[in-house]
């Protein structure tokens, strides 16, 4: 399914060589389109999930993509993008030596956006975006987890972060932190503030809360 929406996106282009206008042309309507579309098509079926759970699309800006790999800087390993939008922060990650660099993104006319992005780039074999519920994801396998979700998704999220992913994994959010957490980094100021988290210290802390409750 997911080389099926990446063949699909890039197709139509492969033969053709697009000028600077054609590519502004073409990024722009890609934008309206998406947008168009989830307001006019998805957008209804959207409702359905509890409006604590919806998540509108924001996309990441240059400054916080920034961010969050200068708190990522050393690390290594696989990435997952939790509702990875138009996929910038996992073509940047897989930039930074990333690999696997994976998004999880529900919205199909985004992972299409998304890899037509990483196809201009000349990275959409090497990236990967896969239509998802990121509940459902098996995050077991990665060492390092960007999220850009609204707070009340983030509160939600928390549990299933600290069950499933290995001891020294790394959470990168960006725009909104966990409030229930403590960040052992902080990178940038105002909207573009990125905070990072280490999975051992989270358990750690939450198992000293856990023993002083029951004393």
């Amino acid at each position: 399914m997911e080389d099926d929406i990446q063949d699909e996106v890039i197709s139509p282009f492969k033969d053709r060589r697009l000028g600077g206008w054609q590519i502004l042309q073409l990024t722009a309507g890609s934008g309206l389109a998406v947008y168009a579309v989830w307001a006019g098509i998805l957008m209804p079926g959207f409702r359905r999930v509890p409006l604590k759970l919806q998540v509108p699309y924001m996309p990441a800006s240059r400054s916080q993509v920034r961010n969050v790999m200068t708190l990522m800087k050393g690390r290594s390993g696989a990435v997952a993008d939790l509702g990875s939008g138009d996929g910038r922060i996992v073509l940047e990650a897989h930039r930074h030596g990333f690999s696997p660099a994976v998004g999880y993104e529900l919205n199909p006319w985004l992972v299409r956006l998304a890899y037509f992005h990483a196809w201009r780039a000349g990275h959409h074999r090497s990236v990967s975006y896969r239509r998802e519920d990121l509940w459902k994801v098996d995050l077991s396998t990665y060492k390092n987890v960007t999220v850009f979700l609204a707070p009340s998704v983030l509160s939600l999220l928390q549990k299933k972060l600290l069950a499933e992913l290995p001891k020294d994994a790394l959470i990168v959010a960006g725009r909104f932190p966990f409030t229930d957490w403590t960040a052992c980094k902080v990178e940038g100021e105002g909207a573009d503030r990125a905070w990072a988290y280490r999975v051992q210290e989270l358990r750690q802390r939450c198992q000293s809360k856990d023993e002083n409750v029951t004393d």
